[in-house]
């Protein structure tokens, strides 16, 4: 068991979607929180619920991209409450796009933030997290993380990476004996604006085509539907339980089944869903 009352939770990405579900949903439970985002203001109202609630969280805005800026934010959040238990290494964007068309700078920064901020953030916390005896990190991938997609190479690259990450990582913890659990967490079609702000972004950077318009109002209207609250609670379940995967929704269990049962196959399934559910797009 890793149970959550007392102990000291770190959630990074906790200004909107899962992160700030998440964070309410610690909070709930008697956890102390640290929070961060990259939105200043979405932070800022996260942390007004959370006050709410009557919680005290730290809060700071934090780019996981940035080495330097991880490293300083766990040892403020360590300076602050004097341990750290269990970090979520939550925060991820999206951006579309087939390898042709795709720049470098799509999957230079999709990479920095969904694989590289977990990988920063595992590693700036993992020393507190040992010394506190009862650590645990929670890595967030995808049902990406286990099926690959077309027009999503960016996304499907960082976590798959943030999957293999983790369970390494979990390895080198069984291995050396510390006092660390670690879970990968594979959520399928949560109700979340990772969507639209992929989109947003690419509308700035003037690399947006209709058809990616389209493609994003399709996810929006009929694959995200699980409520972010839902996520949370089975997310922090599997936490309390020591699970080491945590699929989140029947989609991901749907494309985990399919991709054990049918590892030769799934990417000319994938392919099929594709046409089929975008056909219109």
């Amino acid at each position: 068991m890793s149970e959550v009352r007392g102990k000291v939770a770190v959630v990074t990405g906790a200004g909107s979607g899962i992160g700030r579900a998440v964070a309410f949903e610690l909070c709930r439970r008697g956890a102390r929180l640290a929070v961060s985002d990259v939105d200043e203001s979405g932070l800022a109202d996260t942390v007004a619920r959370l006050e709410a609630l009557g919680a005290e969280p730290h809060s700071a805005r934090l780019d996981v991209s940035d080495r330097q800026a991880v490293q300083s934010y766990a040892a403020s959040v360590a300076s602050h409450f004097g341990v750290v238990h269990q970090v979520y290494n939550n925060a991820g964007i999206a951006a579309g796009g087939t390898v042709a068309d795709n720049d470098w700078e799509t999957y230079e920064r999709v990479l920095g933030v969904n694989l590289f901020g977990v990988i920063h953030g595992s590693k700036a916390f993992l020393p507190h997290l040992i010394a506190s005896g009862d650590g645990h990190v929670v890595n967030v991938s995808s049902l990406n993380g286990i099926m690959g997609q077309p027009r999503s190479t960016a996304y499907c690259a960082s976590k798959f990476g943030v999957r293999g990450f983790t369970e390494s990582l979990r390895g080198e913890m069984l291995l050396a004996g510390h006092p660390v659990r670690v879970t990968v967490v594979h959520p399928g079609g949560v109700r979340t604006n990772i969507a639209s702000a992929g989109l947003q972004d690419a509308r700035e950077r003037g690399a947006v085509s209709a058809e990616e318009e389209a493609r994003v109002r399709t996810y929006n209207e009929k694959l995200l539907k699980m409520p972010p609250q839902q996520a949370a609670r089975i997310v922090v379940d599997g936490v309390e339980a020591g699970e080491e995967r945590v699929l989140v929704g029947n989609d991901a269990k749907l494309v985990d089944l399919m991709v054990r049962l049918l590892p030769r196959l799934y990417p000319a399934l994938a392919a099929k869903f594709e046409r089929r559910r975008f056909s219109q797009v």
